[in-house]
């Protein structure tokens, strides 16, 4: 009779810890990214996966399941994941103005985005994200400014003439400046170079793809704006994790936002040793100066942002108050 009582106490006991989350058990959340797995720009979400995995044993972990356009459309991957059909994605917010239309301010900033988390901007953001289903957990690279990269010289910010590949990020800037656009996967590059198709393309500075050296004669200078990543979660997934699990994906999101702020010496320090590898395969820079760059600069910022308030008239104007320094 007391060995009965006993093994009930512990079953109870064992319920009671299992009701609270002490021992739940491993959950799997599935993931997928917005670049083709092993290329460039995706290999820092995967590295987050692994990371996630490491240290989530046990408790979370991520299966990847494929990158874009694999897997579909860049664009409509995160829209798939705010309706379930993943759990996490790793994406630059170029590919999700679709479902947030105030997503371009996440290259916009001014701020790092540990300034951001202390002034309200990235809070603003996130309140927007849970409308739409989603959390945004860290943003987990930074490939540096964007730039305009071609195999014809120019003199000044007239882009007229030139017919170039774009995405969401730099459309306004370009057109603007009178560049005609279209718009192709990342596959794609290489071969409209190559054929003519288009003089150029927009990219930033690292997450380059090695083969584009042999199409690509310069780089246009300065860059502008920044190249992040994100790394989000289904809303109603998040809120169903327990608090650990969310603490796990946290903590690896938060250092590998640190490692890629632009501000370190080691991020300095790669976007040198790339400009000097390109610099080493022939690739040559056009740097605007005095007016020419005041000018290229000015555009750059000032169409982003009309485009943001244009799309978030209510939003746009509070957000670029958070996210910039003016």
């Amino acid at each position: 009779m007391i060995c009965s009582i006993r093994w009930s106490a512990v079953v109870a006991a064992f319920l009671t810890l299992a009701a609270g989350g002490v021992l739940a058990a491993e959950v799997t959340l599935r993931g997928a990214s917005c670049f083709p797995i092993g290329s460039p720009p995706g290999k820092p979400f995967e590295a987050l996966v692994e990371a996630v995995n490491e240290r989530g044993k046990s408790r979370v972990k991520i299966a990847l399941l494929g990158g874009a356009p694999a897997i579909g459309s860049p664009f409509t991957l995160t829209q798939k994941m705010s309706k379930g059909a993943y759990d996490v994605v790793g994406c630059t917010e170029a590919y999700f103005g679709n479902v947030l239309p105030e997503a371009p301010v996440l290259r916009l900033q001014e701020y790092t985005f540990a300034e951001l988390r202390k002034n309200g901007g990235f809070d603003y953001v996130q309140n927007l994200m849970h409308k739409k289903n989603l959390h945004l957990v860290a943003r987990h690279h930074d490939f540096g400014p964007f730039h305009l990269w071609l195999n014809k010289k120019i003199d000044s910010p007239d882009l007229t003439g030139l017919n170039l590949r774009v995405s969401p990020v730099y459309t306004a800037h370009f057109k603007s400046l009178g560049a005609t656009v279209q718009r192709s996967n990342i596959q794609q590059i290489y071969t409209y170079m190559e054929n003519g198709t288009v003089q150029g393309y927009g990219w930033p500075a690292l997450g380059w793809v090695p083969a584009w050296l042999k199409v690509t004669q310069y780089r246009v200078d300065p860059g502008f704006y920044k190249s992040s990543l994100h790394t989000m979660v289904n809303y109603k997934t998040w809120q169903s994790l327990s608090a650990e699990q969310r603490a796990i994906l946290t903590e690896v999101g938060l250092e590998f936002e640190a490692r890629a702020e632009p501000n370190t010496p080691e991020f300095q320090a790669a976007l040198r040793q790339q400009a000097d590898k390109l610099a080493a395969g022939g690739l040559q820079a056009i740097t605007f100066t005095g007016a020419n760059r005041d000018k290229w600069l000015r555009n750059a910022s000032d169409a982003a942002w009309a485009e943001v308030i244009d799309r978030s008239p209510e939003h746009g104007p509070k957000l670029k108050a958070l996210f910039t320094r003016n």
